[in-house]
């Protein structure tokens, strides 16, 4: 990202591409010059849609009728002045329209998310609510959209500032007694603010525990299908996906890498795994085999890492596939299904698994119906806010960490300097770290030098 933050920056914020409309921002202290000279020195009134026409500064032409909606700062989304030009969407104009923007002076194509961390360096939000923006521009379901749109509108973000001047206020708790200890203070205040720590402590742990929620909402559910060979696995990746994005053969070893498909499920963005049939026998093979070896270890890798596992059978199996088996009882969130149930079904199953038909389409429905019950629980949608990136994560863990360690050290200042450290890991989540909270509070509570 350029420093040049002084500069007036400019770019495309629709798609590219033909269209009805495209719009063109501009956002700096000299967006407002650069418009009167586009407009013949037209004025604008400020946060209203006017019809006018471009002029090319240079050459005199006109570029395009469009509508203009001038924003004064601080009342932007960048905070700065900003003019959006709602142009038509052909190449040729948005093209002329960048080309006269770049013989403005001070001004430049703006870099990828500059708009936006422009909006985060004036104050107009937070570093959460910054990431909810990125998010909600690449929501592909009904459910990350919320998400994203509960991120953008501050709940993560007001959480996480609660927690922080917490943590500041107990600070400027255990500083007064370091700092001033012949005032008026409470005496050994260290105690009495041991019973806030430990609350705090027990909130962070709690949003911490919440099993991957928000980030695999965000990112996505990972499941893999895997099975011995020839069970279907394909074909029920193709039903799912409702198109041929598999090769279907009936010959076993058709499928010799991991193929993904990525789909919306009951509201929630899923990545479908189809994986190479397990032989495990193949495993070490060289020539041709080799192949298919690799294959199966990466369907092993993949159905490791797996959120959830269906494991698919031949309903025509004469005895039970007992590697597929045994995969399926290591661990949770596993689906048996067994496939081909349109033929006579031979295969014995102890647990009885759904029985399905992807050749008749039968009995997909209620697979789908266990698949989304499941994605449900794992992923699941509360009112409070969710942990949707790792970066966050790490920050409240370090917090945490140096919460915990506050509580055993042997001195006030050890104890001063972990709050420090966790006050400060809070606010890298936001982007908030500022000493000045820390002062205020101190002068504020204890009325130091009465």
């Amino acid at each position: 990202m350029s420093d040049t933050r002084s500069d007036t920056i400019y770019a495309l914020a629709s798609a590219r591409g033909q269209s009805g409309v495209a719009v063109i921002r501009v956002s700096g202290s000299a967006a407002f010059d650069s418009l009167r000279a586009l407009t013949n020195g037209k004025e604008i009134e400020y946060r209203r849609a006017v019809f006018c026409e471009l002029i090319c500064p240079v050459s005199r032409e006109t570029l395009d009728n469009a509508i203009i909606i001038a924003f004064n700062s601080p009342y932007s989304y960048t905070g700065e002045d900003v003019v959006e030009y709602h142009v038509h969407g052909g190449r040729a104009i948005i093209d002329g329209v960048l080309m006269a923007l770049s013989e403005q002076e001070s001004h430049r194509m703006a870099e990828a998310g500059e708009f936006t961390r422009r909006a985060f360096e004036n104050g107009k939000m937070d570093l959460t609510q910054a990431e909810a923006v990125a998010d909600l521009i690449h929501a592909e379901t009904e459910l990350q959209r919320q998400q994203a749109l509960r991120q953008m509108g501050g709940t993560l973000g007001d959480l996480y500032e609660n927690w922080r001047s917490k943590i500041i206020k107990i600070l400027a708790y255990v500083e007064a007694e370091i700092e001033f200890p012949d005032e008026d203070l409470p005496v050994d205040i260290i105690k009495k603010i041991r019973p806030q720590i430990e609350e705090l402590s027990k909130e962070i742990d709690s949003h911490l525990n919440d099993n991957r929620r928000g980030e695999l909402l965000r990112e996505g559910v990972n499941i893999a299908i895997i099975g011995a060979p020839n069970t279907g696995k394909s074909s029920l990746v193709n039903a799912l996906a409702q198109r041929d994005v598999v090769i279907v053969s009936d010959i076993a070893g058709t499928t010799r890498d991991v193929i993904e498909v990525h789909l919306d499920i009951g509201g929630y963005r899923v990545t479908l795994s189809d994986t190479a049939g397990l032989r495990p026998n193949q495993i070490g093979n060289s020539g041709q085999d080799l192949i298919e070896s690799e294959g199966i270890k990466r369907a092993l890798n993949v159905a490791q890492k797996a959120d959830i596992r269906v494991i698919l059978y031949d309903a025509t199996a004469q005895e039970l596939d007992s590697y597929s088996y045994e995969l399926e009882k290591q661990g949770n969130n596993c689906i048996a299904v067994i496939n081909k149930a349109d033929k006579e079904v031979i295969l014995r199953h102890p647990d009885n698994p759904i029985k399905i038909s992807v050749k008749e389409n039968k009995g997909i429905d209620k697979f789908l119906d266990i698949l989304k019950n499941m994605i449900s629980e794992i992923v699941g949608v509360t009112g409070g806010p969710s942990i949707t990136r790792e970066r966050h994560r790490a920050a409240l863990t370090a917090c945490r960490f140096s919460l915990e360690r506050c509580l055993t050290a042997e001195l006030p200042e050890l104890s001063a300097e972990d709050l420090r450290l966790a006050a400060r890991d809070m606010g890298r989540i936001t982007g908030k770290v500022d000493v000045e909270d820390l002062l205020d509070v101190v002068f504020q509570d204890f009325c130091i030098g009465k």
